[in-house]
């Protein structure tokens, strides 16, 4: 194979795999795959270095590439660490995710929000390099992250019986106007009615019907809520009322049609709808949202791994925690848990069945 051939395949774009094979291996190094990187590492004879998968060394023929699972294995070999990847350090970025999660707990620990500038400052970046490199690892900003983070809080103080001042107060805002102002919002109501269990909220659902079963679509006056898939309408309808115990659910407006023949066509035929177009009420806990933003920036037909979206939250050991967020999900489809596989690429823990998991991959990847 030529150079100029290789050249080429740089270019090609991968998906994410688990690199047993040294034709995958080397798939990753030709495409420069991040995804790899952490996974094994290859050297070249040439020039006696060696290198992450992702380096942006120029290619090497195949028959001076070897591969190596650890840096010792390398370096016993003979080669030394490439100056411009530097695989003797942690993967650009295992350090790219432990710095957004330092972030994440100072943010989480501060009695008032951070400014972008004091978080840059302490990262050691520019405020708009710092600002692109959270949104790009956390998949939200620094100032989305941290309103998540007093949403939790004043819902944990309120749901404790605390005061609605006292809650404002612990959960960071340094004025009940700003807190006003934010509130329905954050809660999807005052913060009195949800102090008291938020008894009658509406929520309007229908049921439509698409290749994969039934389908249940619920919405607040906020945006969609609740998007789940069965065979059984009443059994979703069971579903939607445990996750809503204190709501008054009532049938929606014929013009809700509309939405739900959306939600079906982007089920039926992914190839041809991209993303879902439709305003969505996300409800979580900061750890959930987060994995739920990660999940949404997946491109349709590929898959990451749970470990895989672990790291990228800076939370490698959380591999449990991320599959339960994906269990937690009450947006199919919206929120694709439906493309974290195990690490080896098996189809496991879809809640609405691992035969609609593949089939929602299959028609992604047509």
């Amino acid at each position: 194979m030529s150079n100029a051939t290789l050249a080429t395949a740089d270019f090609t774009p991968c998906r994410n795999a688990p690199f047993l094979t040294d034709d995958a291996r080397l798939a990753a190094v030709r495409c420069r795959d991040k995804a790899a990187d952490g996974q094994f590492l290859y050297s070249v004879a040439t020039t006696g270095v060696y290198c992450h998968p992702s380096c942006a060394a120029r290619p090497a023929l195949r028959t001076n590439i070897a591969f190596h699972r650890t840096r010792e294995q390398a370096e016993r070999a003979g080669f030394r660490p490439c100056k411009r990847c530097r695989p003797d350090l942690p993967s650009l970025a295992t350090r790219e995710a432990a710095l957004v999660a330092a972030t994440c707990r100072r943010i989480e620990n501060a009695e008032e929000e951070p400014s972008l500038s004091d978080l840059a400052a302490e990262a050691g970046l520019s405020p708009h390099h710092f600002h692109r490199l959270f949104r790009r690892v956390a998949g939200v900003t620094p100032k989305a992250y941290a309103a998540a983070q007093r949403q939790t809080r004043v819902q944990a103080r309120l749901a404790s019986g605390a005061g609605v001042t006292e809650a404002i107060f612990d959960a960071g805002f340094n004025s009940t106007g700003r807190f006003y102002e934010a509130a329905n919002g954050m809660l999807g109501m005052t913060a009195s009615r949800y102090r008291t269990g938020g008894p009658g909220e509406a929520i309007h659902h229908a049921i439509g019907h698409s290749s994969l079963g039934a389908v249940l679509v619920a919405a607040t006056e906020h945006g969609v809520c609740a998007i789940l898939l069965g065979g059984d309408p009443t059994e979703l309808r069971a579903d939607l009322e445990r996750r809503f115990p204190r709501a008054v659910l009532a049938d929606a407006e014929p013009g809700f049609a509309r939405s739900v023949a959306r939600i079906v066509a982007l089920i039926d035929h992914p190839e041809r709808n991209g993303s879902l177009a439709l305003p969505l009420d996300i409800r979580g806990t900061v750890f959930q949202r987060r994995v739920w933003e990660i999940l949404r920036t997946i491109p349709p037909g590929d898959t990451l791994s749970y470990g895989a979206v672990a790291a990228r939250l800076g939370a490698p050991s959380a591999v449990r925690a991320v599959a339960g967020a994906c269990a937690a999900n009450a947006l199919a489809v919206a929120i694709p848990c439906h493309r974290v596989v195990a690490v080896n690429g098996g189809l496991t823990g879809y809640r609405w069945g691992v035969g609609r998991k593949a089939e929602l991959l299959k028609r992604e990847r047509a």
